[in-house]
């Protein structure tokens, strides 16, 4: 037997989670049956798409159940195999994360070409947040020569690859993000304006002072006051990818709308939520041309590690605290 720690949900949160909602238990796991592999996971992710799942709510994906481990990605090596598609020693990608270790189907497991890059990055900016990132910016916002594009939570895992795609496509960007250190890696991957959303009085006055002329594409992360500002400077038939609102993620109740709303009718904007499964045919032209930005330098991207599962809700809990500085990771072998 091999024993496995894993983070469960206790409770169900009401507003913002606190460690009370999870509690960390031990589990034997027996040798791989037919068909089977074990798998003991070397780095897991957090992410604000799992507070939704934290709701007893119907939505895209099913909610955690109480006293099951929680899921999401994850990449481990291979302990154990009973399966010829994998051996002992291969990297492989799950959504088994929030635990040690694990047995599952080989066939629910995608096996990882690390192609130079180091394994936590299929988390993050060769995993599903670059993917949104690639397919958010090129297919929903339909990026177009010209285009000036704002971004909000830009020093996100996700926000700054939008950024630095951009860039690389030679168009103007302005990042919204909070706090020095995050506006110092901004500048640092070439974005033209870098808004410190926490230093500003006035979120709407600092992008119309960034973006004089208006802004072409909006690439939304965070919603609220950020949402209204995009349209009060948005040009007309602006396009607005609507990847997430971690403003309101842990609310109790509805925060009102935007209150200038109504541009969308004048400025004849498109306003267009996304969910990144729905883009999984892009995955080939998004590792071809990520490699290429990777070799020509044109794509950085930052990590923020907590160590150990124990520390997973500690993670978890950061990102909506503004504590992570890129990907937001925890480390568990």
């Amino acid at each position: 037997m091999t024993v496995s720690r894993e983070i469960r949900l206790k409770s169900r949160p009401s507003g913002v989670p606190t460690h009370d909602n999870f509690e960390l238990a031990s589990v034997e796991l027996p040798a791989p049956g037919a068909g089977e592999v074990q798998v003991k996971n070397l780095w897991m992710t957090v992410d604000p798409y799992m507070r939704g799942r934290m709701n007893d709510t119907k939505s895209y994906v099913p909610p955690f159940q109480l006293g099951e481990a929680l899921q999401g990605g994850a990449v481990g090596e291979v302990v154990a195999s009973n399966d010829p598609a994998l051996k002992a020693g291969d990297l492989v990608q799950s959504m088994f994360g929030w635990r040690e270790a694990f047995n599952a189907p080989a066939g629910a497991l995608q096996k990882i070409d690390p192609q130079g890059l180091p394994p936590q990055a299929f988390l993050g900016v060769a995993g599903m947040p670059g993917l949104t990132a690639y397919a958010g910016l090129l297919r929903v916002a339909g990026l177009k020569d010209g285009d000036v594009v704002f971004v909000s939570g830009a020093a996100g895992a996700v926000g700054s690859l939008v950024c630095q795609i951009a860039k690389a496509k030679g168009h103007t960007v302005i990042g919204s993000a909070g706090g020095a250190e995050k506006i110092a890696f901004l500048k640092e991957i070439g974005v033209d304006e870098a808004i410190d959303y926490k230093a500003e009085p006035d979120l709407t006055a600092a992008l119309m002072r960034a973006a004089p002329k208006g802004i072409d594409v909006y690439f939304d992360n965070v919603g609220g006051a950020h949402l209204e500002a995009a349209l009060e400077a948005a040009r007309p038939f602006a396009r607005f990818a609507e990847c997430g609102m971690i403003s309101m993620y842990n609310s109790t109740e509805l925060p009102p709308g935007p209150r200038n709303i109504v541009q969308v009718v004048g400025k004849q904007l498109r306003i267009q939520g996304f969910i990144v499964s729905s883009h999984a045919d892009m995955l080939p032209d998004f590792q071809r041309d990520l490699a290429g930005w990777v070799r020509e330098g044109k794509v950085k991207w930052k990590e923020t590690v907590f160590e150990g599962i124990e520390r997973a809700p500690d993670a978890f809990l950061g990102l909506f605290k503004g504590e992570n500085l890129g990907k937001m990771l925890v480390k568990l072998a």
